[in-house]
């Protein structure tokens, strides 16, 4: 009888709690249909899509509530808790050799494939065909790697109950624009689960402004054509002020006596002021003459716990593509790892790290003793580092720029 009464409850308990994940799951689909027809169709009209397409595109669109990062639809806006992105956590772990190494030796016979087009997208766009392909690499494992989700239906869901909630509304709208003119079907619009879309990873905005029909088609087809993905990127960062015959940077031996402290795009100096300081380039090797006068930048992703670089204008138009230190390090490393084996010199230690609700805390805290640290969402960019280090040395340590 006992366990009659208790299979019974189990039962009863089991059908309660699918009816109101059923109710509730309604509740949410309701909401969502109301955020698409207030806030996406009138965004989209004004953009130009039209009706039928907004229609035929937004109907049936449901939440997809398994992507990271979501919130209440209903609440405020707060960063994640932990770092989703690979690119926002510790050094080490993104740099393993062995990938680099997979990373070069394919990218070493798909610069002797699409060499012919990679000379014509360089002479075009003045960006070199090594950097072209080491983003490639990175993004998408040069058009290898498995893009899963309905790019449509993730972004509206990050407009509605995600973070950035107008950001990724302007970002659904393009993307209808990019269905309502017709480079690709809405079966093949392909994204991550941040809703970048194709082997470059462009966001929809980046679509529409720097997408490039390359293969002469009349679509600009960054998921299946290699030359309109190539010449897309060199669009990208042609436009965000690549510099013609510069480097993007150089591993450097930064003496005690230079501050990790100085960090950053906005302390450069010349090349030659940083040699006269006793920065030297690794490996004995000299910066190169015509770098000297020109503008060099410390970057020292882990502070005094990895690797430090001087690197140039053309390391902040990498980030302009992503904006983490160590995204345009690994894209640079790439390129440069085409036509040498050489891994870097300096090794990353295993530093300290803490969630980004706790580095956010942390932030606010150096705010609030007047620090400019680029805003608290929870990262530790080059303003919290060079904060950091600042901080230690006003209190008598050595600085390393990095948590302790």
């Amino acid at each position: 009888m006992h366990r009659a009464l208790s299979a019974l409850l189990a039962v009863l308990l089991a059908t309660l709690w699918t009816s109101s994940a059923h109710a509730q799951q309604q509740g949410l689909q309701a909401k969502f249909d109301r955020f698409l027809e207030t806030r996406i169709a009138p965004a989209a009209r004004a953009a130009g899509v039209p009706q039928r397409v907004i229609d035929r595109e937004l109907a049936g669109l449901s939440p997809d509530t398994s992507l990271p990062g979501l919130g209440d639809p209903d609440g405020p806006e707060r960063p994640p808790s932990v770092n989703y992105q690979s690119e926002f956590r510790a050094p080490a772990g993104y740099f393993r050799d062995n990938q680099f190494n997979a990373l070069a030796a394919q990218g070493q016979r798909l610069a002797q494939t699409h060499a012919a087009t990679l000379a014509r997208i360089e002479a075009r766009y003045g960006v070199p065909s090594r950097i072209i392909l080491a983003i490639w690499g990175r993004e998408s494992g040069y058009g290898a790697a498995r893009i899963p989700n309905d790019a449509l239906r993730t972004l509206a869901t990050r407009a509605f109950m995600g973070t950035r909630r107008e950001f990724f509304a302007g970002e659904t709208v393009a993307a209808l624009q990019i269905l309502a003119e017709g480079h690709i079907t809405r079966a093949d619009l392909r994204s991550s689960w941040g809703g970048a879309l194709g082997q470059p990873q462009f966001l929809p905005s980046s679509f529409l402004r720097f997408a490039v029909d390359f293969d002469g088609d009349g679509k600009r087809d960054i998921w299946r054509s290699v030359p309109d993905t190539l010449a897309s990127i060199a669009n990208y960062l042609a436009w965000h002020g690549w510099v013609k015959g510069r480097d993007w940077g150089y591993e450097a031996l930064v003496p005690a006596s230079v501050s990790c402290s100085r960090e950053g795009p906005d302390r450069g100096q010349p090349i030659s002021a940083w040699v006269a300081e006793g920065v030297s380039r690794v490996r004995d090797r000299p910066f190169p003459s015509h770098e000297l006068p020109q503008p060099g930048f410390l970057l020292m992703p882990a502070g005094r716990n990895g690797p430090a670089f001087i690197v140039t204008d053309n390391f902040y138009v990498l980030k302009a593509y992503n904006e983490s230190d160590v995204y345009a390090l690994f894209v640079g490393h790439l390129a440069d790892r085409y036509s040498s084996s050489a891994g870097f010199v300096q090794g990353w230690k295993e530093v300290k790290t803490r969630s980004r609700g706790a580095v956010r805390d942390l932030q606010l805290q150096l705010e609030g003793k007047g620090y400019d640290v680029g805003g608290a969402d929870g990262l530790i960019g080059f303003k919290p580092r060079r904060t950091l280090g600042l901080e230690q040395e006003k209190a008598g340590r050595r600085a390393t720029c990095w948590l302790e």
